[in-house]
């Protein structure tokens, strides 16, 4: 997936615009430091095991690929199949709600034109409420 101002290259891509590898690192670390320490997205965290360095590590490695960058998940992992492998997880519009929420304050924190900012949150809102898989 890229998102940017000009035709997709390797310079333009969100991959590099938010830093490379570097950025999506710190962009998949902070949404986790966020899910692990706001209190309002409490039931969220509490659908994850208690040691989260695996999901940090996945997350990093999907984004890489999805945001332009190298496929590091495919490689290691195959397709993503994200919605399959979120069914067991309860996700109704609440924890949509909360996983955009440690989204945008961890892409808060990066200097990018707001342009940008807006089509990454509207891509991560779309993929977020495709994982849905609950009733409100």
């Amino acid at each position: 997936m890229w998102f940017g101002k000009d035709e997709p290259s390797k310079a333009h891509s969100s991959y590099e615009l938010l830093g490379g590898e570097e950025g999506i690192k710190r962009l998949s670390d902070r949404f986790y430091d966020y899910m692990e320490t706001l209190p309002e997205v409490k039931e969220l965290r509490a659908m994850h095991k208690a040691d989260m360095q695996m999901m940090r590590e996945k997350l990093f490695m999907f984004l890489s690929g999805w945001l332009g960058g190298p496929s590091l998940y495919i490689e290691k992992y195959g397709h993503p199949r994200l919605r399959q492998r979120h069914l067991p997880f309860p996700i109704d519009t609440k924890a949509r709600n909360q996983w955009m929420l440690c989204m945008d304050k961890a892409l808060s924190e990066f200097e990018i034109d707001d342009k940008l900012r807006n089509e990454l949150l509207a891509a991560f809102l779309q993929t977020a409420d495709f994982m849905r898989n609950k009733e409100d």
